[in-house]
């Protein structure tokens, strides 16, 4: 009869399946996840009649958002997100630590964007700052847990 040792628990879930996927797999798979859910939270927001119209500084009149327009924001600026996930990844001696907080800092002065929109409700200016910390939310922590495990 042989006994064998069981592997623990908490060893397997902690390296988990993103812990072994390229930094720039697990930015496209946070980006996709996190734009569909700040685009259900928009249409959700939609269907109770929040108006979804904005305006750029410098506008004369807010203008539709689309369907649609929360999830293409989203993949848009995480792009961003995944370069510099990469990069740190490569260069930095703290890699998960300085990305959680450049990212949480650029998350906050993002919501300078929707509280000076002009021509905007303020219920509209409210959910797309919601919105930028709804994305940030789903995609800063699954980015930051693979950057966690890398290994110098």
């Amino acid at each position: 009869m042989s006994v064998t040792t069981p592997q623990p628990q908490a060893q397997r879930t902690e390296s988990g399946l993103l812990s072994t996927r390229p930094v720039w797999l697990v930015g496209i798979l946070a980006t996709l996840a996190g734009a569909v859910v700040t685009e259900a939270f928009a249409l959700v927001a939609r269907a109770a009649g929040v108006p979804m119209e904005a305006a750029s500084p410098g506008a004369t009149e807010a203008a539709e958002i689309p369907v649609g327009g929360f999830f293409g924001g989203v993949v848009f600026w995480s792009v961003a997100g995944i370069v510099l996930a990469v990069v740190l990844a490569r260069w930095a001696e703290q890699p998960a630590r300085t990305f959680t907080v450049t990212t949480v800092a650029l998350t906050a002065l993002s919501l300078a964007g929707p509280a000076v929109a002009p021509h905007t409700a303020i219920s509209t200016q409210i959910v797309l700052a919601a919105s930028h910390v709804v994305a940030a939310a789903v995609v800063v922590p699954l980015l930051a847990r693979r950057l966690s495990h890398v290994r110098r």
